[in-house]
C-alpha cells in the first residue's frame, strides 16, 4: 500500500514539475507564478508531425535497406563516365551556360528599379509598394520548371523559352532580395543632400547606389549560380540545355552517358561557384 501512494504521489509531483506553474516565495513573503518550459508540448507536437508525415508518404526505412545494392550499382555506373560521349555533351552544355549567362543579366536588369520601388523607405506609397511586392511575391510561387513550361507554350521549345524563364524566375528572388537590403541601408546622405537642395534622383545616385551596389551585385552572382543548376533540368519542360540529355540518358538506361553528362555539369559549376565567391570577397 505504501509503495503505491509513493507511486501515485511520485506520478503527480512529475506532472506538476512539467505542466503546472511553477510558485516562487520572495523573501518579502509575495509568490510569483512563473510558468513552466514550453519544450514537452513543442517535443510532442514535433513527434506527431514526423509520425504523420511517416504515415501519410508511406515512408519506409525496409525499402531503402533492402534497395541499396541496386543504389550502389548505380552510382558505380555514373562514376565510369563515358568519356567518347563528352562531344555530343558540349552543345548542350553550352546551351545551359547561355541561358543561364543571359537570363540572370535581363532578370537582375529589371530587379533592380522594381526593387527600388518596392522599397518603403525609398518609395512614400504604400499603395504603390504593396503592388509590386504582391507581384513580385506571385513570382517567386511559381517554381522555374512550372515558368518554363509556361513559356515553352507561349513561345515554343528551345533554349528562348528557357531564357524567359531564368530571366522572370532571377527578376523575383533578386528583387526580393535586394529591397529588403535596401530598407537596411543609411538613409542620413540621402536627407543630407536634399536638405542641401538636390533632387530626388541625384541624392538617390550619389547617397544610396554605393550602398546598394556591392550588395546587389552580390545577390546577381549568387542567382546566377542558382541558374546555371536549375537551367540543366528546363529541357525536362522542353526549354533546352542539358535537361534533354539528361533525359535520354536516363530513358535509355545509358548511366555512363549520363555520368558523362554530370561530371561536365559539376566542373561547369564548380568554377563558376569558386569564381563568384572570388568576386563577392573583392566586393566586401
Amino acid at each position: 500500500m505504501d509503495n503505491e501512494n509513493s507511486a501515485v504521489l511520485y506520478k503527480e509531483t512529475l506532472y506538476d514539475k512539467i505542466f503546472k506553474p511553477q510558485v516562487i516565495t520572495l523573501e518579502n513573503g509575495h509568490t510569483v507564478r512563473r510558468r513552466r518550459s514550453r519544450t514537452p508540448f513543442v517535443l510532442l507536437a514535433l513527434a506527431l508531425a514526423i509520425f504523420w508525415a511517416l504515415k501519410m508518404t508511406g515512408f519506409d526505412i525496409r525499402i531503402i535497406v533492402s534497395r541499396f545494392p541496386k543504389l550502389l550499382d548505380l552510382m558505380k555506373k555514373l562514376f565510369q563516365p563515358d568519356w567518347s560521349f563528352f562531344p555530343k555533351v558540349i552543345s548542350p552544355l553550352l546551351d545551359t551556360i547561355k541561358m543561364s549567362i543571359l537570363g540572370t543579366v535581363i532578370g537582375c536588369a529589371m530587379a533592380l528599379p522594381v526593387a527600388i520601388l518596392a522599397s518603403s523607405n525609398i518609395n512614400p506609397s504604400v499603395i504603390i509598394v504593396s503592388i509590386f511586392r504582391f507581384v513580385l511575391a506571385l513570382i517567386r510561387t511559381l517554381p522555374t520548371l512550372v515558368i518554363a513550361l509556361v513559356c515553352a507554350l507561349i513561345f515554343s521549345l528551345g533554349t528562348f523559352s528557357g531564357t524567359v524563364a531564368i530571366a522572370l524566375f532571377t527578376f523575383g528572388v533578386v528583387s526580393k532580395m535586394l529591397y529588403e537590403s535596401v530598407e537596411t541601408i543609411d538613409m542620413g546622405p540621402f536627407e543630407a543632400m536634399e536638405a542641401l537642395g538636390a533632387n530626388k534622383f541625384q541624392a538617390f545616385w550619389s547617397a544610396c547606389v554605393p550602398q546598394i551596389l556591392p550588395v546587389y551585385l552580390s545577390h546577381s552572382l549568387y542567382c546566377f549560380e542558382m541558374n546555371v543548376r536549375a537551367s540543366a533540368i528546363l529541357g525536362y519542360v522542353g526549354a533546352g540545355g542539358l535537361g534533354i540529355t539528361i533525359n535520354e540518358r536516363i530513358g535509355w538506361r545509358d548511366y555512363e552517358g549520363l555520368g558523362m553528362v554530370l561530371l561536365s555539369l559539376f566542373v561547369v559549376v564548380a568554377f563558376i561557384e569558386f569564381f563568384s565567391a572570388y568576386l563577392r570577397r573583392k566586393l566586401s
